[in-house]
């Protein structure tokens, strides 16, 4: 299958830190369909050689193990193309249609590829305009594929707006709407863990479960990207999209398919299930942090206020913890915690099922309860905390001790492995739109977290400071410990 992969703002970050290495590895991994050429578009004039060798001089940036050797990507740079766009100019998209349709002996192409990949890799407010632009020049047929990056939208209604245009354009098949979450082998395990397995199934449920906490942290701050981190904040950049995301992995009821609309029908299920917030249950169930000046890893940090491009006063919250409920039989009562930030003690992503314990203890000594820990990042695999006997004698009654076991995906499947972008990309060039997100889901995900938005514009304290290095405002910790529970690195 001969394919044209064609990237939006293609000498942005995005593209050269995340998308072309990724590309990179499915070349050197034999993954890529023959026949296929990448396109970079962008405003500057460059030729097919400058944008070689602007690539070339950014792969030194990236993990060594990723960085292709002289001969490598003297290869992968014969796929590479570049064409000069200006995104408001029709006859720029009626030249990137003749560049598609025409065939290239040179290239052993007789006819035009079998698919076509448009990624927009730009600021989301372009999107309309790009959309609009594409399905004037007819690049919106039965081959073309749209791939839109996050964040849609910057509330419901601004999501609703590129819906709208997207779906005037293109039809909801050919529109890939990404979050790289979703292609993380461990999320993906998430499915196979539920539905692949007998014995997690009957345990699923409200009567086994106590709670369910989603982590995702990061350590770096904000960098050089305050002036956009500012116009986002953690409740937009993580919770709406990737911990959302998550929570509906782990909550949907079994589909009836691993067809696409099947597993998202169940997921838009979960996020209609979701207990609405109002501005009383916000101060109440919602925690926003904002780091300050502190340490990680041993390194003196700035506080947010202190970072580059950050406005003067700037009340946006880099850190954010919520408790929610799934209203429905199987989950009812059953608290769902999300909590993310940046600046925090450590990067560490991980979802942590925390079973009920035994309602009648027989053994001595002290009890922990059952939990499943499921890790994401940095590391990928599945924890299971069960409590075991020593053997000891002379006590009477066996005393109990925990002890886990513990799986490495990584070292369980060392070959084969693909990274979430590769695996993403190849998804959209191949058409399967299993781990991509339907525009219904999107936009309910937005009505949620629409209250939280509005409450924080009414409230005049706003939020809470953490310490850079911490686990976030002491608030968030109250947040758990009000239902009698604790967060994963307090047990």
């Amino acid at each position: 299958m001969s394919f044209d992969l064609v990237f939006f703002g293609g000498t942005g970050d995005l593209t050269w830190r995340k998308l072309m290495p990724a590309l990179f590895q499915a070349f050197r991994h034999g993954k890529l369909p023959e026949g296929g050429r990448i396109l970079a578009v962008a405003r500057d004039a460059r030729s097919d050689d400058e944008y070689r060798q602007f690539i070339r001089q950014r792969f030194d940036e990236v993990d060594a193990a990723k960085r292709p050797s002289d001969d490598e990507f003297a290869r992968f740079a014969q796929l590479l193309h570049y064409q000069q766009m200006d995104l408001s100019q029709p006859e720029h998209y009626a030249r990137l249609k003749r560049w598609l349709d025409e065939p290239r002996a040179e290239e052993g192409r007789t006819s035009p590829a079998d698919t076509v990949v448009l990624y927009l890799a730009t600021s989301p407010h372009l999107f309309p305009v790009i959309c609009e632009q594409l399905g004037t020049a007819g690049l919106n047929h039965d081959r073309i594929r749209v791939v839109l990056e996050k964040p849609l939208g910057h509330d419901l209604d601004s999501a609703r707006r590129i819906n709208a245009v997207v779906r005037s354009v293109f039809k909801e098949s050919q529109a890939f709407r990404i979050d790289h979450y979703l292609g993380k082998p461990s999320v993906q395990n998430l499915s196979a863990l539920r539905f692949g397995n007998a014995f997690f199934e009957p345990l699923w449920r409200r009567e086994s479960i106590a709670n369910i906490q989603i982590t995702i942290a990061e350590s770096l701050g904000v960098g050089t990207r305050g002036d956009f981190y500012d116009r986002t904040g953690a409740l937009r950049d993580m919770i709406q999209n990737h911990a959302l995301q998550l929570l509906t992995m782990i909550a949907m009821e079994p589909p009836p398919t691993a067809d696409a609309d099947a597993i998202r029908d169940e997921k838009l299920k979960v996020l209609k299930s979701l207990k609405p917030f109002t501005r009383e249950s916000v101060q109440r169930d919602v925690v926003r942090g904002q780091y300050r000046a502190g340490s990680v890893g041993g390194q003196a940090v700035p506080g947010y206020l202190d970072e580059s491009k950050v406005p003067t006063g700037s009340r946006c919250e880099t850190f954010v913890a919520l408790r929610t409920e799934v209203q429905n039989w199987r989950w009812a009562g059953v608290p769902f915690y999300l909590r993310t930030g940046k600046r925090l003690a450590g990067r560490d992503a991980h979802i942590v099922v925390n079973f009920r314990p035994v309602p009648h203890p027989i053994f001595a000594g002290v009890h922990q309860a059952n939990k499943l820990v499921i890790k994401l990042q940095p590391e990928d695999g599945l924890e299971l905390h069960l409590m075991a006997a020593k053997g000891s004698v002379g006590h009477g009654s066996e005393a109990l001790s925990p002890v886990s076991l513990d799986l490495d995906f990584d070292k369980a499947f060392a070959s084969g492995r693909v990274g979430a972008y590769e695996r993403l990309l190849l998804d959209a060039i191949a058409g399967r739109l299993n781990l991509f997100v339907r525009s219904d889901e999107q936009e309910q995900a937005w009505a949620w977290v629409e209250p939280i938005l509005q409450a924080w514009n009414q409230d005049p304290i706003g939020p809470r400071p953490y310490v850079a290095g911490s686990w976030g405002p002491p608030a968030a910790s109250a947040l758990v410990a009000r239902d009698g529970f604790m967060w994963e690195e307090e047990q």
